[in-house]
């Protein structure tokens, strides 16, 4: 069996996809979504942003793809002829009847003792991220594992280069023992004639290749991991009370969970009402939901239909660190007209410009309510009033003004969906996106488009979804103000 680094890092996430990476049916993978297909090109590009910047030259193996064995051999004459630097070598090791293969970014040609001469090298990791996590600790611990093997010499120096950072130093002696316990993990786990149990968890799941794979398999047996707030830590609490589905949840006694790791009083209450929803397709009050006085005032400050409302989304582009497009729906209960407006920059450096119209456009209804889902905009206009010295009497003002629908839907609402994402709640709603295929990784990914090819038909794309998501927005405020009232009778 071949052990990669590739494969020990996807077992880090998650130890199903691993398993079918080996074994599963490559027929039933998806295909590479255009999100990745961004991530893979900023990635190499980071990587050639790394080699310009080298202190030294580098040199590359040659050999045909995945012929470990001969990018082995190769990689060894270099390291025998002292090359300076080797981008993308290939080393091999065996270990109890397991092939380890290591390709290191970087092996950098260090002082010391080795098999070949007075030199020996160290691995170098080149990652996209800002941050060293731990699951890129533990592949450059595994590359210096395979590499002490092969050149019969440990390194003291292993290193991540983070984007936009310098080398950072690993402790390879406080991960080297995580590691192992992970490899050997890894390699029990791949050994067994079974798959480990599906579990789907949104943010880990989202870009995996087996997806719907697992999602179709998980959604056929109603598996607990798609009821919204079960953790892999809450999952394996459920399963030693012996509750394995949605019906057994939802008569379960809170006080049975709430003691349990993950859980408190709290949560098991949520989750208990969550599984109730869910088994029966309805709308459930919270324990935290108001009554008499409570629910009028929510509606009359909160939720009322003001005679100007406004619904505000955001695009922007993480890698550029960039805010590129504003969106705002406006509104008018009075006349019954509804406006969208894309503030929109087509060029980063237009962002200062769409800023400044943002602020016109909401300060041009200055009693009007703004709506909107999850803090990220409130934080956004903060972000911006900061990086272009906003007068604070324009932003302060506006900060009693927004109103995130998400933390009014969680607090006061149980819903039947397997996510409380815009798209999840307002699809439960009855709202239908014009585009399925759109989310915020692929408008991203539409937004690069538009800058390398200059096709304005992604950035239509990325206005259409954007209006999509105000409108959606729009029908979940609508939606609650309803069933607050109709709780309320």
């Amino acid at each position: 069996m071949l052990l990669t680094a590739e494969l020990l890092l996807n077992y880090q996430r998650c130890n199903r996809r691993a398993f079918l990476d080996v074994h599963g049916d490559k027929s039933l993978r998806d295909e590479t979504s255009d999100y990745v297909v961004k991530l893979i090109q900023d990635s190499s590009e980071n990587q050639k942003t790394v080699l310009t910047g080298l202190d030294r030259p580098y040199e590359r193996p040659q050999f045909k793809s995945r012929d470990w064995a001969a990018g082995a051999e190769a990689t060894i004459a270099m390291m025998a002829q002292g090359v300076e630097c080797i981008y993308q070598g290939v080393l091999l090791t065996e270990e109890n009847g397991v092939t380890l293969v290591s390709r290191p970014d970087l092996l950098l040609r260090q002082p010391g003792l080795s098999r070949f001469g007075d030199w020996l090298y160290s691995p170098v990791e080149i990652k996209l991220s800002k941050r060293s996590k731990a699951e890129y600790q533990v592949v450059v611990a595994y590359h210096m594992k395979v590499l002490a093997a092969v050149q019969e010499a440990w390194s003291e120096s292993v290193q991540i280069y983070l984007k936009d950072k310098p080398p950072s130093d690993i402790d390879l002696w406080e991960v080297y023992p995580r590691m192992e316990e992970i490899l050997q993990s890894c390699i029990q786990e791949l050994q067994s004639p079974t798959p480990p149990e599906v579990f789907i968890s949104r943010n880990r799941c989202a870009l995996c290749q087996w997806y719907t794979d697992c999602y179709n398999l998980a959604k056929s047996t109603n598996h607990l991991s798609l009821l919204p707030g079960v953790t892999q830590v809450r999952y394996n609490e459920l399963v030693n009370f012996h509750i394995h589905d949605l019906e057994t949840l939802s008569t379960t006694e809170p006080k049975l969970l709430d003691n349990a790791p993950g859980f408190g009083p709290d949560m098991a209450k949520r989750l208990i009402r969550q599984a109730q929803s869910s088994l029966n397709d309805i709308a459930l009050p919270t324990e935290a939901f108001p009554q008499g006085r409570s629910i009028e005032h929510l509606l009359r400050t909160e939720l009322s239909d003001s005679p100007i409302e406004l619904y505000f989304d955001i695009e922007s582009e993480p890698s550029l660190e960039l805010i590129y497009l504003h969106g705002v729906l406006v509104v008018d209960r009075v006349n019954k007209t509804e406006e969208f407006h894309a503030l929109l920059a087509e060029t980063p450096d237009g962002e200062a410009r769409v800023w400044q119209e943002f602020l016109d456009l909401v300060w041009r209804y200055p009693t009007a309510p703004i709506y909107h889902f999850c803090p990220y905009e409130v934080q956004t206009v903060n972000k911006l009033a900061k990086q272009y010295e906003t007068d604070r009497s324009l932003i302060e003002p506006l900060m009693s003004r927004f109103v995130d629908l998400h933390e009014r839907v969680t607090r006061l609402v149980v819903l039947p969906v397997e996510g409380y994402a815009l798209k999840a709640i307002a699809k439960w709603m009855g709202f239908t996106w014009r585009d399925e295929r759109a989310n915020g990784a692929q408008s991203i990914y539409w937004y690069a488009q538009w800058l390398t090819t200059g096709d304005r038909e992604f950035l239509e794309s990325i206005v259409v979804y954007n209006e999509d998501d105000c409108r959606a927005t729009h029908r979940m405020k609508d939606w609650l103000a309803e069933f607050l009232t109709k709780q309320g009778i």
